[in-house]
């Protein structure tokens, strides 16, 4: 069963469908009876809508240092894995993210991304356990056309005006800081955040900035009125409910490679700079050229001490820029447990002088050049 959206922008109405059942032999996820974990639809160039929830509703921030703290998180995600980020909003006990990827690396990045900010969160407030609940949802979002990105990117960023964050009325929607929303309009934009696919979706040049806040927030006016709230809520719940967003299309070509990994199909991948792997393969070409440019060769790695200062700032430069796992760096670089990969980063990242501070800067030249 197929249900059409309306998505109102400066040009009109034009329709949003997304689909509302579940997975079948090719994509249904209902066996059974039972319903299973949906499958991860990777592949080069996806957009996502990504949410997710703190566990048992728990809020997933204690205060503006866990924020600012999610933030710095989110950045370094971006950073790792090539992400482009185009919407994001961090509410009391849940997020959104507008998210694609140039590489097939969704799991990767997500498992990294929730799983350092629940370590960080840990730590900062001395507990343990899950912070999470579950596992996040990834919608593949039809980002050619934009109606489906428009429609996304506005739920995204009215959320807390939806949440009564705000007052609507009395106060501004890009008051809310925690949103990519201000940075649209008021602050400029991190490198990690990409703003002119949002503004193109509602018939805007990339540097209108009071264009879209002129639509942002009259968006958020309509939310005062009764009628228009009902309309809006109709639509962001089939939103939430759709396991894609975008046309008919869009969901065969979806379908197609959900065939694709059940048959076992390795996942799709494309190479180029502008695609780049931040994956082991990645980390592999990484490391190569890390050992060139401290003049190293890697049969050389066994035969020196676990702790030898090169082993721990490639330590520190892979961590940085791959998503590799501390246990694969640490036997790569022949560095024993892969507790001396944490140390290695915890004592690199803070030099700013001497022999280790020179080692960073012939590897961060490398990647400049």
């Amino acid at each position: 069963m197929q249900s059409a959206l309306d998505t109102r922008g400066h040009q009109g109405v034009s329709p949003l469908i997304l689909q509302k059942h579940s997975f079948d032999g090719a994509g249904r996820r209902r066996f059974n009876g039972v319903m299973a974990r949906p499958i991860r639809v990777e592949f080069a160039g996806a957009v996502y809508h990504v949410m997710a929830r703190g566990n048992q509703g728990q809020k997933l921030c204690a205060d503006d240092g866990d924020r600012q703290m999610w933030r710095a998180t989110l950045s370094e995600a971006c950073g790792r894995t090539g992400w482009r980020l185009h919407a994001w909003v961090l509410m009391g006990n849940h997020y959104h993210l507008l998210l694609e990827t140039p590489e097939a690396n969704l799991v990767s990045g997500m498992q990294w991304l929730q799983g350092t900010y629940t370590q960080r969160y840990n730590a900062r407030h001395r507990q343990r356990g899950h912070l999470f609940q579950g596992r996040y949802r990834a919608v593949p979002v039809e980002a050619e056309a934009a109606p489906y990105f428009q429609t996304v990117s506005t739920y995204i960023h009215l959320n807390p005006a939806r949440a009564k964050l705000i007052r609507i009325g009395e106060q501004k929607l890009w008051q809310y800081p925690w949103s990519s929303y201000p940075e649209f309009v008021r602050r400029p934009p991190p490198d990690w955040l990409v703003t002119e696919r949002v503004l193109g979706s509602v018939g805007l040049a990339p540097s209108d900035r009071k264009g879209y806040e002129a639509y942002l927030e009259g968006r958020v006016l309509e939310l005062a009125l009764k009628a228009n709230r009902r309309e809006l809520e109709a639509q962001w719940q089939a939103l939430r409910r759709g396991w894609y967003v975008g046309g008919e299309d869009f969901r065969l070509g979806l379908l197609a490679r959900v065939k694709a990994v059940v048959a076992g199909k390795r996942r799709e991948s494309h190479g180029g700079a502008a695609r780049r792997a931040h994956d082991l393969g990645e980390a592999q070409r990484l490391l190569a050229a890390g050992l060139r440019a401290l003049g190293l060769r890697r049969e050389e790695l066994a035969a020196t001490p676990k702790g030898r200062p090169e082993k721990q700032v490639l330590a520190w430069w892979l961590h940085a820029r791959t998503t590799a796992p501390r246990r694969w760096l640490a036997e790569q670089l022949v560095m024993g447990c892969e507790s001396r990969v944490s140390q290695a980063v915890r004592w690199v990242e803070p030099k700013r002088a001497g022999e280790l501070f020179a080692m960073k800067q012939k590897l961060e030249n490398y990647v400049a050049d």
